[in-house]
Order: C-alpha cells, then structure tokens, then sequence
C-alpha cells in the first residue's frame, strides 16, 4: 500500500510544492488539492502548507479557514483523519478550532527566517513516531505572526495532557508562550507547528540535516500499519 498525504494549495500558499517533494522523499505519493474543491480525492492524511493564504488579511489563516475544502478537513479530522499544519497552516487550524490557542504577530515585530532548534515533547502522534521525546532537532523557521497565544487554562491542560508537540529551544524567536512551537489535538492526529519540516529533508538544502523527514515517515508508517 502506498499512502496518499494530500496538500493543499490556498491561494498565497508557498510551500506546497516543497511539501509534495517531502512526501515523496518519504515514500508516499503527494495528491493536490485545491481550496476550492471539498473532494480530498480519497487521500489518507492532510497537510495544510507553509504561506500567506489570502495575504493574511485580517487575521493569517482567517479567511482560509473558511475555504471549501476545509469544510470536509474539518469534519474528517474531527473524525481521525490525520492533519499537519505547518507554518500558516498551523494557523489555519487554530483558526478553524482543530488546535486551541491562536497566532498573533511576532513580539519583535519583524519576519524572522533561521534555523530554529527544537525540542520534541511529544513522540506519540499520528506525524512524529519517527521521532523520540526530549529529542534535539534543527528546522528552518520563516514567519511573521508566528507567536503562539492561549489562555492559561488552556496552556496548563495542553501541558498537563503532554499536548505540546516541539518546543524552541536556546532562543525564542517570536515571543512564544512556554516556548511553544508545535501542539496537537487530544486524539494525535492533528499537530500544527511554525517551524518548516519540509525544508529539512534532504543534506543540500534548508539546515543540512534531515530532521523534518521524520514528519512524512511517521505519517507513512502511522497509515500503512493502520
């Protein structure tokens, strides 16, 4: 069986075809999907990409939360399909309320664009098996409004419940609370982060490393044992 991840092109979006390389690098066949259509062509996994979908305009993630296709993301989230939200994309479900919290701009008000190293906090969702808790990576990191925000109900139950997926370590480069970089949904199957996985893929471009390969390969494994 080969797996079928899906990702979605918004208008604005940057790193869908970056996205697609990534999955195929991993082993799994890459199937567009455009924010128009609510078919997500029978694929087996969602991946909402890295850009500015519709500008940002009002609030980053906004207006694309209410596109066609994340109707039917939504609903099948809800009921186990596993979603990865990267960078916009991540904002995009804290604003469709798969993942609680919300991104607001950057406390330094700048764009930032560096290699970010991260911790891995938790190793047992659908997208980050491949990887072991307390693990040490480094992934490219480009944003503008990229400072992770929740109440502090919120925050105690998404670290009590060991929610909070990656952690930036050594610097934090948008005023993050907790130093929050990625945190997925009670079941596993949704994970949003800011950082870029599909950057990381391969020794010759992004950081060097392949550290964001694990990504695709845990959602490959996830699905083909399923």
């Amino acid at each position: 069986m080969t797996a079928r991840i899906g990702v979605v092109t918004f208008p604005g979006s940057l790193d869908d075809r970056d996205t697609q390389r990534a999955i195929r690098l991993a082993g799994a066949e890459p199937v567009a999907l455009w924010h128009k259509d609510k078919d997500l062509k029978q694929v087996d996994a969602v991946v909402l990409p890295g850009g500015f979908s519709y500008g940002d305009y009002l609030r980053a993630g906004a207006i694309s939360r209410f596109s066609p296709v994340m109707e039917t993301v939504i609903d099948q989230a809800k009921a186990g399909l596993p979603v990865l939200g990267i960078c916009n994309g991540f904002q995009v479900l804290t604003e469709a309320h798969l993942l609680p919290g919300g991104m607001l701009g950057n406390d330094h008000l700048h764009f930032i664009c560096r290699d970010q190293k991260l911790r891995v906090e938790n190793a047992s969702t659908a997208w980050t098996s491949d990887y072991e808790s307390g693990q040490e990576i480094h992934i490219p990191l480009k944003n503008m409004d990229g400072r992770y925000v929740a109440d502090q109900y919120t925050l105690d139950q998404l670290e009590a419940e060991g929610r909070v997926a990656f952690r930036y370590l050594d610097f934090n480069p948008n005023g993050s609370l907790n130093d929050i970089a990625g945190i997925t949904n009670e079941a596993g199957n949704v994970v949003g982060l800011m950082p870029h996985p599909e950057h990381a893929v391969e020794p010759l471009i992004g950081t060097g490393r392949t550290d964001g390969l694990p990504f695709f390969t845990s959602i490959i494994k996830k699905l083909v044992t399923a």
